[in-house]
């Protein structure tokens, strides 16, 4: 898998505007999932946290924890605005083989070069946009998820992926100064156990990071 173009969509914000966590309404069903996982967390056992609970709807459990991803995402390349700039990064890559294009369907048909820090404002932007249509992420109980629930939240946990990889690729060493490298490394695993756990991404995307990916799993 050489450089190749993804697709992704719209939205531009400036990330010196810190982007606020974004949570479930209190007394929804997502808030009883989110003390879940926090509890579970807290067990310090990320295999049996990113598991479908008892008797739990996979559809509300995938919509509360991609929230929870999406969180984490931000506010882990929030501390790197600063380091990842137009100038040192031009483009939104992942090592010297990947490169990720930046188009959304709609106002930008075809994929793009962009830096990095705007393809994450993109997607940081579009996020935003997915999780606020109560369409596509119910807020009340009982509400129906969409035919396609399942496609967008792959498509998310993907595109929240290539961050890591460029995090992983081109800032590890700012982060080990910033003593944050257990932090991101335990966030990572979280996600790739809860991405692998339902299929989320699909092997070929995982190829930037694959060597930390397969020794995340066989531990």
């Amino acid at each position: 898998m050489e450089k190749g173009s993804f697709i992704s969509t719209d939205a531009s914000l400036n990330h010196k505007t810190f982007r606020p966590k974004k949570s479930a309404q209190s007394g929804s069903k997502g808030a009883q999932l989110k003390k879940h996982i926090d509890a579970t967390l807290g067990s310090g056992n990320l295999r049996e946290a990113v598991r479908l609970p008892p008797g739990e709807d996979l559809h509300e459990w995938l919509a509360v924890n991609t929230v929870d991803f999406f969180n984490q995402v931000n506010i882990l390349y929030g501390t790197l605005t600063e380091f990842c700039t137009p100038s040192s990064c031009p483009t939104m890559s992942a090592g010297p083989k990947y490169e990720y294009r930046w188009a959304d369907g709609v106002s930008i048909k075809k994929p793009i070069e962009v830096s990095a820090p705007k393809y994450v404002d993109y997607l940081m932007g579009w996020i935003e946009t997915q999780l606020d249509d109560e369409s596509i992420f119910p807020q009340n109980l009982g509400a129906p998820f969409p035919s396609n629930f399942q496609d967008v939240v792959k498509t998310i946990f993907k595109r929240l992926f290539r961050v890591y990889a460029h995090i992983y690729h081109s800032h590890f060493q700012k982060i080990i100064s910033l003593k944050e490298e257990a932090h991101m490394n335990t966030c990572f695993k979280h996600f790739v156990l809860f991405t692998w756990e339902f299929r989320l991404i699909d092997k070929a995307e995982l190829a930037p990071l694959y060597e930390l990916v397969e020794s995340i799993l066989q531990r």
